[in-house]
């Protein structure tokens, strides 16, 4: 049984009171003009796009150290993390991921070490596990920031193009070390560099708020470093993880996700798991701006670690067909959701309303001039089986989360939105079955501003995902949608 205190949820049915009324505000950075053209053929199983699970944050052998002692510095592989390339692209494909991404610590010159040693692994366990999309990347030491995801596209010259930017930017590169390579400024000088390449890469922050000292007290991630960076690339600086890895960390007597000054709720970072905190914020704004779930696996829980294998707990779906260039698209344009403990195998979320449809990622543009009711429909499918625990785990709430869209914030530290609400909590008897799926409706009357829409489920009795303990994190399952916009003409 879990030690946390739960909050029972009184109640089953869609009967909590709606939020404040969506007035008032304008459109921000896109108008959203509405991708799906109206009638879903973007997401349709025509082009080949189903639900891919995937993990854009695993580390291997070559997650090293350096002995600074030399010059050049001479690394050693398996310092920090121990598993060769091949196996955690085996390991993942045995937990059911189609994609995934080997993202190894830098350090000084470690751009070399990348290009010589990991590439040429990297090739060849393509080779030995073709079932496994395995992008090219790192575990970028962002300047003046906490770690961020950097994927490359795949092309012939993915490792060219990850020594460029590692080599340039990256803040513990060079030696003797430069202290400029460490600031803010940085930061945005390689999203501009990355923004004018032919082969645009993916940046997304890793655990962004694991320095944090309290709720709300940022530590080496900060609201404005993430609107600046936005800003400059937004089709590059697109999201940070919801979900952080080192989730198997109370196996051990650890925290979730190593955070060891305030801690996760459900598993979640707080910027996400706070409804109207920093994500909302964000997407008050109208920015695109997403959430992942990652294993950040470097030695597994059995083996003394904190982790799971990639797919083994947290998964990162993204709708898209099982090709590279699609993948990294779905990321980059929101076609995406998470789960932990594999509560749910299939998410979807898609607002309606004057003959138009839109889902996660996508904007719906309804006219002023006609009634402006927005159908939300979401559907989701539960496990055939047990998940990697042996447990069957159930759905017993999901919550609808609405907020609106009121332009850019005058604060870029700002962190809340308090027009974001659950306007809408369902329980087993509100949904129905359809098929392998359960479907839920609800209908936002007379919407008269921008506004978005997302969704999260849970196995919990929680009505607010609380501060995590020791408890199994088996026992405390989230799944998390990312949001779909309405744009009020």
């Amino acid at each position: 049984m879990s030690r946390r205190q739960l909050v029972k949820y009184a109640g089953v049915g869609a009967t909590l009171a709606a939020a404040s009324p969506l007035v008032g505000g304008g459109v921000a950075w896109a108008t959203g003009e509405d991708r799906s053209g109206g009638n879903g053929e973007q997401r349709g199983d025509s082009r080949g796009r189903v639900w891919r699970a995937g993990d854009h944050h695993i580390h291997s052998e070559y997650s090293g150290e350096f002995d600074t002692t030399t010059n050049p510095p001479k690394f050693a592989k398996g310092a920090d993390a121990v598993y060769p390339i091949v196996t955690n692209a085996i390991m993942a494909k045995n937990f059911g991921l189609t994609w995934a991404m080997c993202t190894d610590h830098g350090g000084p010159t470690h751009s070399k070490v990348n290009l010589e040693q990991a590439y040429p692994d990297l090739l060849l366990s393509r080779r030995l596990v073709p079932e496994v999309l395995q992008f090219w990347g790192m575990e970028f030491d962002a300047p003046a920031m906490d770690h961020h995801t950097l994927m490359i596209p795949r092309h012939d010259d993915e490792a060219k193009l990850l020594y460029d930017l590692e080599s340039k930017f990256a803040k513990n590169d060079p030696f003797p070390s430069d202290p400029s390579r460490n600031t803010e400024a940085k930061m945005v000088e390689f999203l501009k560099y990355a923004k004018g390449l032919p082969n645009k890469p993916l940046v997304i922050a890793h655990h962004a708020a694991r320095s944090a000292t309290g709720l709300g007290v940022w530590g080496q991630d900060t609201p404005h470093e993430f609107r600046n960076g936005n800003n400059v690339a937004p089709d590059i600086y697109v999201g940070f993880e919801g979900a952080p890895g080192h989730q198997a960390g109370p196996l051990n007597g650890g925290a979730r996700g190593g955070y060891g000054n305030y801690p996760t709720h459900g598993g979640y970072d707080q910027m996400t798991a706070r409804v109207g905190g920093l994500w909302d914020s964000l997407l008050g704004e109208g920015r695109r701006w997403w959430i992942t779930a990652t294993s950040d696996s470097h030695v597994h829980w059995t083996r003394g670690g904190s982790d799971f294998w990639p797919g083994e707990y947290s998964k990162t779906y993204v709708l898209a067909r099982q090709d590279y260039a699609d993948i990294m698209d779905g990321l980059r344009n929101g076609r995406i959701w998470v789960t932990t403990g594999d509560l749910i195998t299939s998410l979807d979320l898609t607002a309606r309303s004057q003959g138009r449809d839109a889902a996660m990622g996508e904007t719906i543009t309804v006219s002023r001039k006609s009634r402006r009711d927005v159908e939300i429909e979401i559907k989701f499918r539960a496990p055939e089986g047990t998940n990697h625990h042996g447990d069957r785990p159930q759905v017993r709430r999901v919550d609808l989360i609405v907020g609106q869209i009121t332009g850019p914030a005058a604060n870029l530290d700002a962190d809340t939105n308090p027009t974001t609400k659950v306007v809408a909590r369902f329980g087993p008897n509100d949904w129905r079955k359809q098929g392998k799926d359960y479907v839920i409706k609800y209908t936002l009357r007379d919407v008269e501003t921008d506004m978005y829409a997302r969704v999260r489920g849970t196995s919990t009795d929680e009505a607010e995902p609380l501060a995590d303990g020791k408890e199994s994190p088996w026992e405390d399952l989230w799944f998390y949608s990312n949001p779909v916009f309405v744009h009020v003409r």
